[in-house]
């Protein structure tokens, strides 16, 4: 069983697509799906489809709704199945579980290879690092969910998500720049920083990258115009670390090149004590 959730939710058994067209049995499939193995207590379930005020029908609608899914897995399973429906969409004391291989599930594989590309990074070996952050990266197909109508309980599950994907490419932005791949970052962190126009973590990575490719009068407008940001739309001054990076380039810090810089820790984080 193949079960995308980061992009379009594709799950097929047998090559053959078990996916509704119904909105609310992909919210159910969805929401199972982010937990192999794990039960779903119905209450849950009824949160995510109808919010906090559920019809009086909701659990014979519910029940409908694992019903059709039940058969779209018959089907696709076929008459010489060993399984069936009802073992895998198990009913279980309270909910329902899906019961399938978590590393089936894109979500598990995406998690999986974030943590290998943690522990690289924290052990300095910045290529295995970029190369687990990357295989991470390359399993999203567009914004988490982006084909399911999501309730209350799956839009946490999106923002939980799109907020790993965001700090993941950060830690491999971080590894290429440690690896001296400053001047190949730049396009991608102009857009980033266009996307994220008051991360300060971003504005780092930018700022030194832009600093080891040369450009120090750049690095330094860029800062400028974060420091104008912040003062003008929140009030604040750019946080400590961020200030004393700034410094560190207006004194030519050795320790900014790439030879010389720490081999551990981000760039935000260097200079965060």
């Amino acid at each position: 069983m193949d079960m995308l959730v980061l992009g379009p939710l594709c799950s097929t058994v047998n090559g053959v697509s078990i996916v509704p067209t119904a909105g609310k049995p992909r919210q159910i499939l969805a929401l199972l799906g982010l937990y192999p193995g794990r039960v779903i207590p119905v209450p849950t379930l009824m949160e995510e489809i109808w919010g906090t005020e559920p019809p009086q029908s909701a659990m014979t609608t519910l029940q409908t709704y694992i019903l059709q899914l039940r058969r779209r897995l018959d089907t696709a399973m076929g008459p010489n199945s060993p399984g069936t429906a009802k073992n895998i969409l198990a009913t279980r004391h309270g909910g329902y579980v899906l019961q399938i291989p978590p590393e089936s599930v894109d979500v598990h594989a995406y998690e999986q290879r974030v943590e290998q590309g943690q522990k690289a990074f924290a052990d300095g070996d910045d290529e295995r690092a970029a190369c687990s952050f990357r295989q991470a990266l390359e399993l999203w197909q567009g914004p988490a969910l982006v084909d399911v109508g999501v309730g209350p309980i799956l839009e946490i599950e999106v923002m939980r998500l799109e907020a790993s994907r965001l700090v993941t490419v950060a830690r491999r932005i971080d590894a290429d720049l440690r690896l001296g791949r400053h001047i190949e970052l730049l396009p991608e962190l102009t857009d980033l920083i266009a996307r994220h126009p008051q991360d300060e973590g971003l504005h780092s990575q930018a700022m030194l990258a832009l600093y080891r490719s040369g450009r120090q009068a750049a690095a330094l407008d860029l800062y400028r115009r974060l420091r104008m940001r912040l003062i003008d739309e929140l009030g604040v001054e750019p946080s400590p670390p961020l200030r004393r990076l700034h410094q560190a380039m207006l004194k030519v810090d050795p320790a900014l090149d790439v030879a010389a810089g720490p081999r551990r820790g981000s760039t935000f984080d260097r200079y965060a004590a």
